[in-house]
């Protein structure tokens, strides 16, 4: 006779999942990571072939691993000391203070992610708006940067595009890593860019254990030679004109930079600019202080209704109303050769001294990066026009206005990188983009900015500006 057993149906339930999660544990999931692990792999020795700037150990490196090893650095442990003495509480909790921004702050570096997922994002992103160019680029200087240097892409700051445009032009000669605003701490942008190299920054946090775990992990990350992209000014610019640079990251990639045994720090100065940056007009808005503030869920739904919007039309339609990204790569500038040529040492000065030397060294590179800003159709259109804002003219006589300009800038060895042959038609087009985006008045033949556009021509012109 057989002895049957009886389960209430909730109870045989969780057994079945017990047993498919012990199935998925000990059979499935070994295998799973056997197969992402031979793939991370191939796609390493891929990419390592051809990169000009190597993927560090250091990005390789157990996420954990380097949280403990960030949290365990003698200098942090000293403010966790601090903290826990100025606030009152138990080291235990501030210790774990210290933990929480340590992981808030390390990514996750994934190579399958970042040059399968990641660059094929970037790129279709890109190129689904805006005709990307890449304006110059000193392939000779670049290869000339010692192997073992710790290279820093600075640039300025116009658009949530740059991350996109940049990563995209240099997929083929490294993996950067970024500094993100918390705008982007939402899943799963989050995993995403954490999984790309990109660590998590609060910009206007004045909590000093947080200021030093941020402090260390960018100097461990620089001194291990890890490839980075940095925006001096800290920001977007709300006008279009360059900002004055903001001193902290580079002061802490230099405050224990020893020139005589340290590997270099090669600084490349990029400059990007847009016919069209995607949120102008909330960036201009912000510089109106009665302009009520737009909340989360306003601006989700606008940007998704832009995503959507783009998709439905056509490439040629799209590019008609985004027209060019441009980027232009300058010349490198070597931390070992400035320390030598200007006599100083960063590490062997008082604080007050050291940003006074860090400034000057951040200023150069601000006019090295104003240097090779590309000078794009619609910041040159948008310049004859504002000169000539009260006036109505013609189309011949905007772009004969915009011919002379062109050649006056060149003449001054502006990074222009528009024909001759080519500069009707480009300029016809940039005229359609500012006719379409109703920023100019138009009547027969004759042309006029109106006057509701007055700031958004000023933020394309300022773009410019430097070669007034």
């Amino acid at each position: 006779m057989n002895n049957l057993i009886t389960l209430p149906i909730w109870a045989f339930t969780v057994l079945v999942l017990f047993a498919a999660i012990m199935v998925l544990d000990r059979l499935l999931m070994p295998g799973l990571r056997w197969v992402l692990h031979k793939r991370v792999k191939k796609v390493m020795e891929e990419v390592s072939s051809r990169l000009d700037i190597k993927i560090r150990p250091f990005q390789l490196t157990r996420r954990q691993g380097l949280i403990d090893q960030l949290v365990f650095d003698d200098q942090v442990i000293e403010a966790v000391k601090v903290h826990a003495a100025d606030n009152d509480m138990p080291m235990a909790i501030a210790q774990e203070k210290a933990k929480r921004y340590a992981s808030e702050i390390v990514p996750a570096f994934n190579a399958y992610i970042y040059f399968r997922f990641g660059y094929w994002l970037a790129r279709k992103f890109a190129r689904l708006i805006y005709r990307v160019r890449v304006g110059f680029y000193d392939e000779d200087q670049l290869k000339k940067i010692p192997q073992d240097s710790s290279v820093v892409f600075v640039m300025n700051h116009r658009s949530n595009m740059d991350y996109v445009l940049v990563s995209f032009l240099v997929a083929e000669k490294t993996a950067l890593s970024y500094a993100i605003g918390e705008w982007a701490r939402i899943w799963p942008l989050q995993t995403l860019l954490k999984a790309m190299g990109g660590f998590f920054v609060r910009r206007n946090s004045k909590n000093p254990l947080y200021r030093k775990v941020l402090e260390r992990y960018v100097h461990l990350s620089t001194r291990a030679g890890v490839c980075q992209a940095v925006f001096p000014e800290g920001g977007l610019t709300k006008s279009g004109a360059l900002l004055e640079p903001k001193l902290g990251f580079m002061d802490y990639m230099l405050r224990d930079y020893h020139p005589e045994f340290d590997k270099d720090i090669v600084f490349v100065p990029v400059g990007i600019n847009y016919d069209r940056v995607v949120e102008d007009r909330t960036l201009i808005r912000k510089l109106d202080p009665t302009a009520k503030r737009r909340n989360q869920w306003y601006v989700i739904k606008t940007t998704l209704g832009f995503a959507t919007k783009m998709l439905l039309l056509s490439r040629k339609v799209r590019w008609r109303r985004f027209g060019y990204a441009s980027v232009n790569f300058g010349s490198p500038v070597s931390v070992k050769q400035y320390c030598e040529t200007h006599a100083i040492k960063f590490d062997e000065v008082d604080s007050t001294n050291r940003f006074e030397q860090v400034k000057i060294l951040a200023d150069t590179l601000m006019k090295h990066i104003a240097d090779v800003i590309p000078i794009l159709p619609i910041a040159l259109l948008s310049e004859v026009l504002l000169e000539n804002k009260d006036i109505w003219k013609s189309e011949l006589d905007l772009k004969a206005l915009s011919l002379q300009k062109i050649e006056s800038l060149r003449k001054k060895g502006a990074p222009i990188d528009i024909s001759p042959a080519a500069s009707e038609g480009v300029l016809n087009n940039a005229l359609s983009m500012l006719i379409g985006r109703r920023l100019v008045d138009v009547e027969a033949t004759l042309i006029r900015p109106k006057e509701e556009a007055l700031v958004l021509l000023e933020y394309y012109a300022n773009s410019i500006k430097q070669w007034q």
